[in-house]
């Protein structure tokens, strides 16, 4: 019997240092940041291409698990853009850039005389930890 239960405990501590390293809301101070860079304000025309520029930092060095880029029209909160495909990027060093392009299209969903805005957000492990959203809102012009 002793040797089944020491065996279990070994078998199950394996598979816990296997998983994902996961914090359980034990405190940890992710202090995240997603830093827009681009876009910007300023008011954009159908046609352009819109260039996507996001860092997503944990400012005390805990590693970025999760983030999401979203384009949504602000009055309707449709949304025509959503990236990366899997939000989960565990990046351990802290700082994962994230760079795309997205045509300011009909093709797209985008009309003119219409308000985006741009989310960017970072979170941790489990849930909505330590999660931090950033926007840009921006106006598009025929």
């Amino acid at each position: 019997m002793t040797k089944f239960l020491f065996s279990s405990i070994l078998i199950a501590g394996l598979f816990a240092v296997a998983a994902c390293h996961k914090h359980e809301d034990d405190g940890t101070d992710y202090d995240y940041h997603a830093h827009i860079h681009s876009p910007n304000t300023d008011a954009k025309h159908v046609g352009d291409t819109l260039q996507i520029e996001v860092e997503f930092e944990s400012h005390t060095g805990e590693t970025v698990h999760n983030v999401e880029i979203k384009i949504y029209n602000k009055a309707d909160g449709t949304v025509v853009y959503t990236k990366p495909d899997e939000a989960h990027v565990h990046e351990t060093s802290g700082l994962y850039e994230f760079n795309d392009t997205f045509i300011l299209s009909n093709a797209n969903g985008i009309d003119a005389h219409t308000d985006w805005v741009l989310q960017a957000r970072v979170w941790g492990h489990e849930g909505t930890e330590g999660e931090v959203i950033e926007t840009v809102e921006f106006h598009v012009h025929p």
